[in-house]
């Protein structure tokens, strides 16, 4: 008789078939990065970080965000592909910028972005997997200086904004 019941949590052979899984997950990405196969750079739908950014740049653009900035992070870090730094005038259209670029990139991308800080309007990071946004308002993003933290491991693109 075939039993569906496996071993009993925190058993032994249960620690087993866990380190199994984790194990076969790791050789499949070990294999994958063998293979010459990309680890990074296509987000779960299938459109790549380069489609993200380009979007990412032209939603900031049309939301009038300032001194815009690109870092080309690719190779350099398993955080992200590009990191995209840019100003707001004030608070609200610090989230302003934010909450649009959200929006852009669900309707135009399929992308489900994550949004941090949009409350108080400071500094609003948007995660959209390879691509990471940081819109700040000008005092705070000369108080972080994130462009000087990052720019020896990338290289800098200042935008036309």
């Amino acid at each position: 008789m075939l039993s569906l019941k496996g071993p009993a949590p925190g058993s032994h052979s249960a620690r087993a078939i866990k380190e199994d899984n984790v194990l076969s997950l790791t050789a499949d990405a070990a294999g994958a990065a063998d293979a010459g196969m990309p680890m990074t750079g296509l987000t779960h739908t299938g459109v790549t970080s380069e489609d993200v950014l380009a979007a990412v740049l032209k939603s900031l653009d049309d939301n009038k965000a300032e001194e815009t900035v690109q870092i080309d992070l690719r190779g350099k870090t398993s955080v992200c592909d590009h990191m995209v730094i840019c100003s707001g005038r004030s608070s609200r259209q610090v989230a302003s910028i934010a909450q649009k670029l959200a929006e852009d990139l669900k309707h135009e991308l399929g992308i489900p972005s994550k949004t941090e800080g949009e409350e108080t309007g400071d500094w609003v990071l948007i995660d959209a997997g390879d691509v990471i946004v940081h819109v700040f308002r000008p005092e705070v993003r000369e108080f972080y200086q994130l462009e000087k933290m990052w720019m020896p491991l990338g290289k800098v693109t200042q935008s036309a904004t």
